[in-house]
């Protein structure tokens, strides 16, 4: 049995199902993560017969911080360290300029996409650094909008754009613990969460447009592209998007 271990949130659909079953398919122990069990055992469910002894569910709520401690304190308990974090889990936020946004949305928003993904980043650390070997994988899914957002999404731009220093500052800090932290951001995914991109959405000069999406096989194999890296090598950030995006340039 392959002997490295990978943790995933956000494991129940779209990003993070498709990376979590490309490292089971790649001999990868992988423990899909998320809030709803049921969706998670449908994941696992859609893996290849032969595959599904390598995924484990586990049921947790990435902004209760107690929580994730106990996940990750099981993973160690189970299989002795953690080889790799994907920090996928998120969530987006209602179309509303500023003065539209609630407090409460802005907390739902933030705490997911940056405490979420600070809990799970600092146990994984806390394994990674005391196991033999010592060392490991940290990917943050970060997004296009942490370099520029969209209209009306400030609370996801800014948690977004707070993953890009959470990536720095653990890449930092994880240097002298072996630990190699990088980022992918994605742009126009084909998922449930970019179905309206399809039909139409607002762009920064006012109109409505359709945008191009991709295939989920293109994040998929830039993720494993970052995890099949030597750990003295390390995909710091990278950009997978749409061809045909609105991103480069002016719209």
């Amino acid at each position: 049995m392959n002997s490295k271990i990978a943790v995933v949130t956000g494991a129940s659909a779209g990003i993070g199902q498709a990376c979590a079953t490309a490292l089971v398919a790649e001999g990868w122990t992988t423990v899909f993560v998320g809030r709803d069990g049921t969706k998670l055992q449908a994941a696992v469910a859609a893996l290849p017969a032969d595959q599904q002894a390598l995924a484990e569910t586990a049921v947790c709520d990435v902004t209760n911080a107690d929580a994730v401690k106990q996940l990750f304190d099981d993973v160690a308990e189970r299989h002795g360290r953690l080889d790799l974090l994907f920090n996928n889990a998120g969530v987006n936020q209602t179309p509303v300029t500023p003065d539209e946004l609630s407090a409460d949305d802005w907390r739902k928003v933030v705490g997911t996409n940056l405490d979420g993904a600070f809990y799970c980043l600092s146990n994984a650390f806390r394994i990674m650094r005391h196991q033999s070997p010592q060392g490991g994988r940290i990917i943050n899914n970060g997004s296009i909008s942490a370099h520029t957002p969209r209209p009306c999404s400030i609370a996801y731009a800014a948690s977004k754009s707070a993953i890009t220093g959470l990536t720095r500052g653990a890449a930092l800090d994880g240097r002298a613990l072996n630990i190699a932290v990088g980022q992918i951001d994605i742009g126009n995914v084909a998922s449930a969460m970019t179905e309206r991109m399809a039909a139409g959405v607002l762009q920064a000069d006012g109109s409505v447009r359709a945008e191009a999406r991709m295939d989920m096989s293109g994040v998929a194999s830039t993720f494993m592209a970052m995890v099949n890296l030597p750990l003295e090598s390390n995909i710091f950030t990278v950009t997978v998007m749409a061809t045909g995006m609105p991103y480069v340039g002016r719209g």
